[in-house]
């Protein structure tokens, strides 16, 4: 059971905080008493969600920024420390997916998994790891986290999405070195791999591949983004003594 208030105090930086996981995951750190600095691309949303946030007596954050850029994403780990004083989770959420086979694929697809899923995370992990170890010497919580979202695509490679399963074990890889790196400092590297979930994720995929992807869970009901964030809140509310090191979290009637 999560304690109301349990993160009171503290303030949390969430990527791809636009909509589904993300926005979910605001939310839902908001609700345990964080204030939350919301980052993505797509600022409008970003202020409907702050306004909701808000609404419900916490303090919101709005940054509109590419974490593809080192420059916006070191940006936007300042600012919140800036701002709301300090940082003690990064969830980093951002994250896209192209699939489809190798032979022909458009390399601009492979370009951007690689700049958003692999270099924004880095970026944002970088500049927020110092804050983050000075978060975990200091009351209320003498602990900081860390969670990057991963996916199922991080544990087994699957045809038609080759550069996906890549940036997915890459990511699974830097968590667990980072994790060793930084864990008796009691900062915690947490990895969270959903399967199937409704979010937009999939819409950004080409026609022909959105039509294999239905397909592929036609019979299969998914995940809701609020799920991800119960997760994540499950997370970041242990005792500093627990580290919930890798959450694989799929729909019940998904088989792969």
């Amino acid at each position: 059971m999560i304690q109301n208030n349990a993160l009171s105090n503290t303030v949390a930086l969430v990527t791809g905080a636009s909509s589904g996981i993300g926005e979910a995951t605001a939310l839902k750190l908001a609700e345990l008493g964080a204030s939350v600095a919301i980052v993505a691309r797509r600022g409008d949303r970003l202020q409907e969600l702050a306004r909701r946030i808000e609404g419900e007596g916490a303090r919101a954050l709005v940054i509109e920024a590419d974490v593809t850029s080192e420059e916006q994403a070191r940006g936007a780990v300042e600012q919140t420390v800036s701002e709301l004083g300090r940082l003690d989770t990064l969830v980093n959420n951002a994250g896209v997916m192209l699939l489809g086979p190798v032979q022909d694929a458009p390399l601009e697809e492979w370009e951007t998994m690689i700049d958003v899923n692999l270099k924004g995370l880095l970026y944002c992990a970088h500049a927020a790891l110092p804050h983050l170890l000075q978060a975990a010497e200091q009351e209320p919580r003498n602990v900081a986290d860390l969670v990057n979202i991963s996916s199922v695509a991080g544990r087994v490679a699957r045809l038609g999405s080759g550069v996906y399963n890549l940036t997915k074990h890459g990511v699974g890889a830097f968590s667990e070195s980072l994790r060793q790196e930084v864990t008796q400092r009691h900062v915690r590297v947490s990895l969270v791999e959903p399967g199937a979930v409704s979010t937009e994720l999939s819409s950004h995929n080409r026609p022909e591949i959105r039509e294999v992807i239905a397909q592929n869970f036609a019979n299969t009901e998914r995940l809701e983004a609020s799920d991800i964030a119960d997760a994540i809140a499950f997370i970041v509310t242990r005792s500093r003594r627990v580290a919930v090191n890798e959450v694989l979290i799929r729909p019940t009637e998904q088989t792969r």
